[in-house]
C-alpha cells in the first residue's frame, strides 16, 4: 500500500507548486490580469477535481465537503468542488450478493426479487430495488468492499499533508488546515456506518411526520447493518427535470419555495438538517411533495448556537454592530486575540450603508485602513457546526435557482426569521430573561462610572494617561516602509554575495564558489518573499478609495 500514499503525496507536492506557479506576475504572459489569474485558476481547479475522481472514494467525498469551505479556498475551486458528483462504475451483482449474506446472515431470506441492475452507484455504495416477501417495496443500499480500509489510510496521509502544510508561515496563517482535516475525517468515518445513516433518517422522517408536503423513506431495522441500509422505495421525478414536473401538473417554483421552507424549518425549529441536497438526493412525488435521500451527510446545530443565531439576527436587525461582533465573537466566528475595531467598523458600515454589493465607493473610503487589518488579521473563521449550514444552503440555493430563475432564500426567509427574532420563538419567559439580563448589565455598568472616572481623573493627575490615535493611513505606510528597508538590506547583501562568488569564481581556489551560493540561497527566497508582500500591498492600494487623495489645484 506504499503507492497510495507516495501518489497522494506526489498530488500534494504538484498542487504546491501549481498554487506557487500561479502567484508569481512573472508566469503571465504580457502581465497578470483579473481575466488571466481566473482562466488560470479554473483551469487548476478543474485539474484537482479529475485527480480527485481518480483517486477514488475518501477525495471524492472530501471534495465535497471542502466545497463548503469559501472561508480557507479559492472561489473557482470551491466553484469546481460543489459540482462534483460521485461518478463511480457499479461493482458485481455477486459482491452485492456476498456481502448481503455476510450482512444479514438468515434474514436474507426476506428479501426476493432483487433487481440485478442498481438504481444508483456511488462512491461509497450502491442501491438496488427489491421486494420482501411481505410485499414491502423496499432499496437496499450496499457498501463498496474494503472501502473502510482504504479510508483510514487516505485520511491519514491527509491528515499528515495538513500538519505539513500547516507550518508554512504564509499557507498556514491564518487557516487550521489540521482542525479541518480531523473534521473531514470524524465525518468520513461517520458516514460508512449506515447504522447512524439509519438513525439519521428515523429521525429526520420524525420531523416532518405531520407534513404531507415532506416525504421521507421509512427504515427497516430488522434488513439494516453497518454494511447494509434497508429503506421503503419512494419513487419520484429528480427536482431538477423542469420538463417532467411541468408534465406532471406540477410547478417548478412551487417546489423550490417548498423545499427553502423545509430547509428553514430544519435549522430554525428542529436544529437537524439535510447537510448534502444536491439534486441527486432531492424528487418530487406525483402529487407535488419533496422526497429526500441519502442520510449519511447531516448537520446538527447546538441549542446554544441557534440562541445565538437569534441574537446574531436580532442586533442585525437593530443595526448594533457592536452588539453583532461581541456575538460573532463568542460563536468562533471571530479569530481569538484579534482587534475587534476593524470588524466593528466594517460590520457598521455594512449594516449602515448596503447590504448586498456592488458596494458604493464610499463605502471603502470609509473603511479606509480597516482593509489592511482585515486582510493581514484574516480575523474570520468558519465553526464547524456552521460548515454544513453554509454548505446545504447553497447547494439548495443552486437547486432552487435551476426550478425557478427569481427564486430567493432570503425573501423566503424572513417569516421563518421572526421566531429568532424573538428569542428564538421559545416564548415569552425567555424575551422576559433577555430584559432582565440587559438591565442588569445597564445596572453593572451604572454603578461602575464613578469607580472608573475616579481612577481616570487619578490618572490624569499623576500624568499616567496614554492617548492612542489610529491613523490607518499611516500604518500602511509604516509597514511598506519597513518592507521596503528589509528588502533594500536583503538587496545589499545579495549584490555583496553576488560579488564575493565572482571574486572566488576567478581565484585560485574556485569551488570555495558555493559558499557565496549556499548562503545566498535563503536570502534571496526572503527577498522573493518580500517581493509578494510589497506586490499584495500594491494591489489593496490600488483598490477604490484606498489610493491617496488627489493635491490640491495650485493657485496659478
Amino acid at each position: 500500500m506504499i503507492r497510495r500514499p507516495l501518489r497522494i503525496w506526489w498530488l500534494a507536492l504538484r498542487l504546491a507548486v501549481g498554487l506557487w506557479w500561479d502567484g508569481q506576475r512573472w508566469s503571465y504572459p504580457g502581465g497578470p490580469t483579473p481575466e488571466r489569474r481566473s482562466q488560470r485558476a479554473r483551469r487548476r481547479a478543474r485539474w484537482l477535481t479529475r485527480e480527485f475522481l481518480g483517486l477514488g472514494s475518501a477525495f471524492i467525498k472530501l471534495g465535497q465537503l471542502l466545497s463548503a469551505r469559501p472561508d480557507v479556498l479559492p472561489a473557482e475551486l470551491v466553484e469546481e468542488l460543489s459540482a462534483l458528483q460521485d461518478r463511480v462504475p457499479s461493482f458485481s451483482f455477486e459482491v452485492v450478493q456476498q456481502l448481503l449474506e455476510q450482512e444479514l446472515g438468515e434474514r436474507c431470506a426476506e428479501i426476493i426479487d432483487l433487481e440485478e441492475v442498481p438504481l444508483g452507484s456511488a462512491s461509497l455504495a450502491q442501491v438496488h430495488r427489491a421486494s420482501l416477501r411481505s410485499g414491502r417495496q423496499v432499496v437496499l443500499k450496499v457498501q463498496r468492499p474494503g472501502l473502510e480500509r482504504l479510508f483510514r489510510l487516505d485520511l491519514e496521509v491527509l491528515q499528515q499533508v495538513a500538519r505539513v502544510v500547516q507550518r508554512h508561515p504564509r499557507w498556514g496563517r491564518g487557516r487550521d488546515w489540521v482542525g479541518i482535516a480531523q473534521e473531514c475525517r470524524r465525518v468520513l468515518l461517520r458516514e460508512l456506518d449506515f447504522r447512524l445513516e439509519a438513525e439519521h433518517a428515523a429521525r429526520f422522517r420524525q420531523q416532518f411526520l405531520d407534513d404531507p408536503g415532506i416525504r421521507i423513506p421509512a427504515v427497516v431495522w430488522e434488513l439494516s447493518s453497518r454494511r447494509v441500509l434497508c429503506l421503503d422505495y419512494v419513487p419520484g421525478i429528480k427536482i431538477t427535470d423542469r420538463e417532467a414536473l411541468v408534465a406532471a401538473g406540477i410547478a417548478p417554483a412551487a417546489v423550490a419555495e417548498k423545499g427553502a421552507a423545509s430547509y428553514l424549518q430544519q435549522l430554525v425549529r428542529f436544529g437537524f438538517f439535510h447537510a448534502d441536497p444536491h439534486p441527486g438526493n432531492l424528487a418530487v412525488a406525483a402529487d407535488g411533495a419533496l422526497i429526500y435521500y441519502d442520510f449519511g451527510m447531516m448537520g446538527q446545530l447546538s441549542g446554544r448556537l441557534r440562541s445565538r443565531l437569534g441574537r446574531m439576527v436580532r442586533a442585525a436587525a437593530g443595526r448594533d454592530a457592536a452588539g453583532l461582533v461581541a456575538e460573532l465573537q463568542a460563536a468562533g466566528v471571530l479569530a481569538p486575540g484579534i482587534d475587534p475595531g476593524p470588524v466593528r467598523r466594517l460590520v457598521r458600515v455594512m449594516l449602515n450603508e448596503a447590504l448586498t454589493p456592488p458596494f458604493s465607493a464610499n463605502v471603502l473610503n470609509k473603511l479606509s485602513g480597516d482593509l489592511y487589518e482585515l486582510v493581514y488579521g484574516q480575523p474570520f473563521r468558519l465553526p464547524p457546526e456552521l460548515i454544513f449550514v453554509m454548505r446545504a444552503l447553497s447547494t439548495f440555493e443552486g437547486v432552487g435557482r435551476s426550478l425557478d430563475p427569481g427564486f430567493s432564500l432570503v425573501a423566503i426567509a424572513r417569516p421563518y426569521l421572526l421566531p429568532l427574532m424573538t428569542s428564538s420563538g421559545a416564548g415569552g419567559n425567555d424575551l422576559l430573561g433577555e430584559i432582565s439580563r440587559q438591565a442588569a448589565q445597564v445596572g453593572s455598568r451604572a454603578l461602575g462610572i464613578p469607580r472608573r472616572l475616579d481612577e481616570s481623573l487619578a490618572r490624569i493627575e499623576q500624568g499616567d494617561l496614554q492617548v492612542q490615535i489610529r491613523a490607518g493611513e499611516t500604518d500602511r505606510l509604516l509597514r511598506r516602509l519597513a518592507l521596503a528597508q528589509q528588502s533594500a538590506g536583503q538587496s545589499m547583501l545579495l549584490a555583496g554575495l553576488a560579488v564575493a562568488a565572482a571574486l572566488l569564481a576567478v581565484s585560485t581556489r574556485p569551488t570555495l564558489v558555493v559558499i557565496p551560493l549556499v548562503a545566498g540561497l535563503p536570502v534571496g527566497l526572503g527577498w522573493l518573499k518580500l517581493q509578494a508582500r510589497l506586490a499584495r500591498d500594491g494591489r489593496l492600494d490600488q483598490l477604490p478609495g484606498m489610493a491617496a487623495p488627489p493635491a490640491p489645484p495650485s493657485g496659478d
